[in-house]
């Protein structure tokens, strides 16, 4: 098995909207491309680059809109009891 070195927890802000980003940006470009092009070779040469752009844009993004996003989930959502 492979030892993997853990990032200290101060990174989490930054490391969990990375990683969700590259998930959804994923997802929505395949999606996207998949609609607009269809299953056809174009899809291949055309899906990376359609991927990249998205992500470029939606990690920074996520890194602003968060707080809000919090601020907002907090005003809708109960507190857990004890809080």
């Amino acid at each position: 098995m492979i030892a993997v070195r853990k990032l200290p927890a101060r990174y989490a802000p930054i490391v969990m909207p990375f990683v969700l980003s590259i998930l959804m940006t994923a997802v929505v470009s395949v999606i996207s491309t998949l609609r607009s092009l269809g299953a056809t070779p174009a899809f291949l040469a055309t899906w990376p680059g359609a991927w990249a752009l998205s992500w470029l844009v939606a990690f920074p993004t996520l890194l602003m809109v968060l707080p809000l996003v919090r601020r907002i989930v907090a005003y809708l959502v109960a507190a857990p009891p004890g809080r």
